[in-house]
């Protein structure tokens, strides 16, 4: 349960050395810049920095000249860059060459393309007329005829025995597709305007083929050369592309990962705030990398560095990062979903990892399911990196083990049995989960969990409001020590009673241990205001106070019961899970043969699908409102270091 330790460093210098200072930060990729007018009360001579990344319109030209030629940019690692400068004339006339030499070359392919798209286009047209013995050149000297060469809707087509008054509103079809009739219309010169109204009104779409020579099987081959021309003109293009890409791959990437570099330390310029000719430049590392931030900034002259801690500086809101063991890291996922800790707030991930786990296994128990989820889990996050799939893989292992406790695999209940003889001297598994007796117990046994669990969270919300001086909620809330004298004293004083016989409910046990911490919680506000030194702590009206806080008292009483009741779900999903593959086994066993193993196959997937996806959301539940709300506030801030390759 960790947070990473981190300082507020401040650096003041010359406007001259401002650029060092940001690749010094950039490089370093540890600093969390911040807005430094926060930091101080009198800003009046302050100024930010307005100005416009220069790196950003060469960075878009360079990208536009090469990403256009499907060849992609992608950043080198820093020791490919030792060494590397470029000036701004250098800059500009490269990106030029290039960007006219990829420019150049791409247009000649555009345009090869659209010649290839105009062939085919006119291909897949003529196509529909080929087989009919045309006679174009002969068409064409026709002068008292107009031939019209086209294709028409089918539901137009319908619609021409609308015109049979007309003796030359006649379409001859030749060929057809889903939606169109390819065909000719003739009409005599005198009449031929409107015959082509009527056509037109009917969306008849002319196609210019009186306009080729021969006959439309050679037009068709002739284009089919003409396209094949262009096909291999493409491929020439696209060799001196390559060729020309190989012989500038080198020098575009070192200048594209250069101009990145250089435009996300400018970016840091940009939190930076000017007085006269001096910067002053705010943000955040993590404190065990002061001594080596400090080194690399002492080697700028006319620069100074100041650094505080973090836990001084709470009013600005420090930027949290989790720092947690690797078995405990993938549940980081569960933390992040609900907010991170502010930065002197306790980091759950330990306790939402064991519960987590626990719970899970518990409400899953099946050996060849958990093995399955694992191995989904590491799919999931070895191919997608998925990070639900990392927190998969302990819950899945959780759930083999539970599974061996409860003895089943696959839904098979007894296949563990030779196990349980051999090595524990056992006739058969421990917990028989349908047997009545075992079901109550299991119904017992999520409840206690529960109670446990609960109290567990009041003890973490105690240590942690005495951490943070919230005397108030530490001391007298529901989530304090007297909330939990009243809860555990009256789990233990009715469960002790009622389950083990012990005389415990009496007269001052019942006045000290449960009606006194009601009365303390009743008051708290009051008691928290003269702990805590605050001026307002007596209330304005005593009656509205105590009528107000008595329906919040209420609230409280409702919410321990009602948290409690909620893990009943830890035992009902043991039982949930015994039933579904009852019921899986009971159709299986209805079918027989082949079917029968279809059956269980497939049953178990569905289990595995719904009661994974179930589980994970009720255990999800318990830690969200059962748990975390009673200690964890949330609301910090992720701390976000400026990168240039990957992630903090």
């Amino acid at each position: 349960m960790a947070v990473l330790k981190i300082k507020v460093a401040s650096i003041i210098g010359r406007m001259t050395a401002l650029d060092n200072v940001t690749a010094v930060c950039g490089k370093a990729g540890i600093f969390h810049p911040d807005n430094p007018l926060s930091f101080y009360s009198d800003t009046s001579d302050f100024s930010p920095l307005n100005e416009e990344n220069p790196y950003i319109e060469p960075l878009q030209q360079l990208a536009d000249a090469v990403d256009g030629n499907h060849k992609r940019l992608y950043l080198l690692d820093a020791p490919a860059l030792e060494g590397v400068n470029y000036t701004e004339d250098e800059i500009d006339a490269y990106i030029s060459t290039i960007s006219e030499k990829f420019g150049g070359l791409q247009a000649d392919r555009s345009d090869a393309q659209q010649r290839i798209e105009d062939y085919s286009r006119e291909i897949s047209q003529i196509s529909h007329f080929t087989g009919m013995a045309l006679d174009l050149d002969s068409i064409r000297e026709c002068s008292y005829i107009k031939v019209r060469f086209g294709f028409i809707p089918k539901e137009s087509f319908e619609k021409l025995k609308h015109y049979d008054q007309n003796p030359y509103i006649i379409f001859f079809p030749c060929s057809s597709d889903d939606e169109h009739y390819w065909g000719i219309y003739f009409s005599p010169v005198d009449q031929v305007s409107e015959v082509d109204r009527i056509f037109s009104s009917l969306y008849f779409q002319r196609v210019r083929l009186a306009e080729l020579k021969d006959t439309p099987e050679q037009a068709v081959a002739d284009l089919r050369s003409a396209r094949e021309v262009q096909l291999e003109r493409i491929q020439r293009i696209d060799s001196q592309l390559s060729s020309l890409w190989e012989q500038e791959k080198d020098h575009c990437l070192k200048l594209y990962s250069w101009l990145r570099e250089h435009s996300v330390y400018f970016g840091i310029r940009h939190f930076a705030a000017r007085y006269n000719d001096n910067f002053i430049l705010t943000g955040w590392i993590p404190a065990e990398d002061e001594a080596l931030f400090r080194a690399e900034l002492d080697k700028i002259p006319s620069v100074e560095l100041y650094f505080e801690d973090a836990s001084e500086e709470l009013a600005h809101s420090p930027p949290v990062k989790l720092k947690n063991h690797k078995p405990f890291k993938p549940f980081e996922f569960f933390v992040d979903m609900y907010g991170l800790p502010q930065y002197n707030e306790l980091d759950p991930t330990t306790f939402v990892a064991i519960t987590y786990f626990l719970l899970f296994g518990i409400m899953f128990a099946d050996v060849g399911q958990g093995i399955c989820v694992s191995i989904v889990g590491w799919l999931m996050w070895k191919f997608k990196k998925m990070k639900l799939g990392q927190a998969l893989i302990p819950c899945g292992i959780s759930s083999a083990v539970f599974g061996v406790v409860f003895g089943s695999v696959f839904g098979y209940e007894h296949v563990l049995d030779p196990f349980y003889q051999s090595v524990f001297g056992l006739k058969s598994k421990p917990i028989e989960i349908m047997e009545p007796d075992a079901t109550v117990g299991i119904i017992i046994a999520a409840v206690c969990i529960g109670i446990f669990l609960v109290l567990t969270a009041i003890l973490i919300n105690i240590v942690c409001s005495l951490k943070q001086k919230h005397y108030q909620r530490a001391l007298f809330g529901p989530n304090g020590i007297a909330g939990f004298v009243f809860y555990g004293g009256l789990v233990l004083g009715f469960g002790g009673q009622m389950v083990l016989g012990w005389p415990i409910l009496s007269l001052p046990y019942i006045l000290l241990v449960i009606v006194l911490p009601l009365i303390i919680i009743l008051f708290q506000e009051v008691l928290g205001g003269l702990a805590e030194h605050r001026l307002d702590w007596k209330p304005d009206s005593w009656g509205s106070y105590i009528a107000e806080n008595f329906f919040e008292l209420f609230e409280v009483l409702l919410a321990y019961a009602s948290n409690t009741i909620s893990f009943l779900r830890v035992g009902a999903f043991v039982l949930v899970h015994a039933g579904m593959m009852t019921m899986v086994f009971t159709l299986a066993d209805m079918s027989g043969g082949i079917a029968y193993i279809l059956i269980v196959v497939i049953g178990n997937i569905i289990v595995m699908g719904m009661e994974g996806l179930l589980v994970g959301i009720q255990v999800m539940r318990l830690e969200f409102y059962e748990m975390f709300s009673r200690f964890f506030e949330g609301g910090g801030r992720p701390f976000k270091p400026v990168v240039v390759r990957g992630e903090f």
